[in-house]
C-alpha cells in the first residue's frame, strides 16, 4: 500500500473536495480520512472500494500496484467514447 495516503490526498484535491466531504459521502469519520491519507492507517477492503468508486479508480490504481488511472465513460455514446479515445491519443503525443 505505498503511497495510498498521497493518491488519496491527490484525488481528493483534484475534485476539490475536502476531507469532510469525502467521509460524508463514504459514511466515515474525517480523522479516519486523514489517518488514510497521513498513511497511519488504511482502509478496509470495503471502504477501499468505496473510495475507488468515488473517485473513479481502480483499487489496484488506490494500492500502488498499477498507475494507471481509468476514465468513466458511462453516459457517452460510442462516437462520444471515440472523440475522448482520440484526444487521449493526441495528448499523449504530445507530451512526447
Amino acid at each position: 500500500m505505498v503511497n495510498m495516503g498521497n493518491k488519496l490526498k491527490n484525488l481528493r484535491s483534484e475534485k476539490n473536495l475536502t476531507q469532510k466531504q469525502v467521509a460524508d459521502r463514504i459514511g466515515l469519520a474525517i480523522s479516519a480520512i486523514s489517518s488514510y491519507e497521513s498513511g497511519t492507517r488504511y482502509p478496509s477492503y470495503e471502504v477501499l472500494i468505496k473510495l475507488a468508486r468515488m473517485f473513479h479508480v481502480s483499487t489496484d490504481y488506490l494500492l500502488g500496484i498499477t498507475d494507471k488511472r481509468n476514465l468513466d465513460v458511462t453516459g457517452l455514446d460510442d462516437s462520444e467514447v471515440n472523440l475522448l479515445s482520440q484526444l487521449t491519443e493526441m495528448l499523449r503525443k504530445k507530451s512526447k
